[in-house]
């Protein structure tokens, strides 16, 4: 069974058609990576899948449940996180504070009784995430002073901070150093097993190392779907998008 499933998705702005007819179907526990050109509407579907935009047609289901139009806080209930091209935590917060609040908002605390009992288990994520990160030696610096790599990782810790069943990471590679990259690449492997994932990423060696099967979108329409080997092969994604690009 797909643990999402996109089918003849529509979404204009004005008279710009940003996704015509999008079908895709992920499985659950695949990594999927979402490519293309700029403008070829993957983070359009991104936000349509998330409930930030409504789609005008189609379908949109998580596991046997239609979340197309729901805001985006029902979807999230529902086990769908995702991170940002541009780092949003709380630059004023701890790398602490930031993921205790995003592990705390899980559930609401009603009970002064559970509170306490609560504080101890969100501790427990919070730190068991700081550790998974590599951030634990810096749980208490402000988030604006850690590097911009340290930054990223506190974004998919905050992601994961709610236990998803399908992550959505949008260009967690942007703007890293090689060496950074390459932490937050071991990170992805460990987090994927058992997890549904859907990357977008432009940084096409790991894109080709991750997936377990990619698709293209080209002008908003789906133009290619499968194994990284297949898509490299691909003559029309060559020619669209790929180009002169040859593995490191």
């Amino acid at each position: 069974m797909s643990d999402l499933e996109v089918r003849g998705v529509q979404k204009s702005f004005g008279g710009l058609m940003a996704l015509h007819d999008v079908n895709l179907r992920v499985p659950a526990g695949e990594l999927r990576a979402l490519i293309g050109p700029n403008g070829a509407g993957k983070t359009t579907l991104m936000n349509v899948i998330t409930g930030r935009y409504a789609p005008d047609k189609g379908s949109i289901r998580l596991g046997e449940t239609e979340i197309a139009g729901l805001p985006p806080h029902r979807i999230a209930r529902l086990g769908v996180a995702r991170t940002m091209q541009i780092t949003s935590i709380f630059p004023g917060l701890t790398a602490y504070e930031n993921l205790w609040l995003a592990v705390a908002s899980r559930r609401r605390i009603k009970s002064p009784w559970v509170s306490a009992r609560r504080w101890r288990t969100e501790d427990h994520k919070t730190r068991e995430l700081l550790a998974f990160l590599g951030l634990e030696t810096k749980a208490d610096r402000p988030a604006s002073e850690l590097a911009y790599g340290e930054q990223r990782l506190l974004e998919i810790g905050l992601a994961l901070a709610r236990d998803p069943r399908v992550l959505l990471l949008d260009e967690p590679a942007a703007g890293l150093s090689a060496r950074e990259v390459a932490v937050v690449v071991e990170k992805i492997r460990e987090l994927a097993p058992g997890r549904t994932i859907l990357l977008i990423e432009h940084d096409m060696d790991l894109v080709m190392s991750l997936a377990d099967r990619i698709t293209v979108l080209h002008y908003g329409k789906v133009l290619a779907e499968g194994a990284p080997d297949e898509i490299r092969a691909n003559e029309e994604v060559q020619r669209v998008y790929l180009g002169g690009w040859r593995p490191c």
